[in-house]
């Protein structure tokens, strides 16, 4: 390889100002998981930032958001536009939590509220067979730890889309489009400590959604299988530049 890979980090919302000052913000998790072997530039579409054009980048990692793609503000269409472009050229897309919607929802899927609610805390994921042979998830056991956090989900998955992953609660984990093109639901960039402090602050809310935050405190535990996506992903993304 004659450069390192160039990966973009779309920054599609912030996290919660509490945590935002403990342990910084969705790109800067992201950042920490992608391998150092990666060129990393953050963009935020949310602030109205443009990537420029989706040859210039050999990977796309979309970010998480407090924001709901069902509400299709202009920058949250704007940049699934954009997405499908990089789909159809073949550029490796990480979708993550909204980036997993959004990626859904620009190919032709359904997005909206989870008829039963928020999901959140750590829950395993059981992936699928067509997992055995896809090039991010093979080898990957059977069932792991991830965290989560959400209350919109892929209802519908695109056209031609491959579900690769389900939980309990959620039957569209884990998808990919075309030959490297993936939404997950689930937060490979959390830390079980970051996990937590999302708990402690959604505590009221869960209360009052009858969910129990103690309970789910307590079942937190750190997801590594879930975080190694990243740096898999990044393997991807070198090996497809050389």
């Amino acid at each position: 390889m004659n450069r390192q890979a160039r990966v973009v980090i779309l920054k599609t919302g912030t996290t919660y100002p509490a945590i935002r000052e403990t342990s910084g913000d969705f790109e800067d998790w992201f950042v920490r998981g992608l391998s150092d072997e990666l060129e990393l530039t953050v963009i935020n579409v949310e602030q109205g930032d443009a990537p420029g054009n989706v040859e210039d980048w050999d990977g796309i990692v979309i970010t998480g958001s407090p924001a709901m793609v069902s509400d299709r503000a202009e920058w949250s269409e704007t940049t699934a536009q954009w997405l499908t472009g990089a789909v159809d050229k073949k550029v490796p897309v990480l979708g993550v939590c909204y980036g997993h919607q959004l990626l859904a929802h620009a190919l032709g899927g359904e997005v909206g509220y989870h008829p039963e609610g928020r999901e959140t805390g750590t829950w395993s994921i059981e992936l699928l067979p067509d997992a055995d042979s896809d090039p991010l998830f093979a080898d990957l056991p059977a069932s792991f730890k991830a965290q989560l956090t959400h209350k919109q989900s892929v209802l519908g998955l695109p056209p031609g889309a491959v579900l690769l992953g389900r939980s309990r609660f959620e039957p569209h984990q884990a998808f990919r489009v075309g030959e490297c093109a993936w939404g997950v639901q689930f937060h490979p960039e959390f830390t079980d400590d970051i996990m937590r402090a999302y708990l402690s602050v959604q505590a009221p809310e869960l209360a009052a959604e009858c969910l129990n935050p103690d309970a789910l405190l307590a079942a937190v535990e750190p997801a590594p299988v879930a975080s190694g996506l990243l740096q898999r992903f990044s393997e991807l993304v070198i090996e497809k530049l050389d």
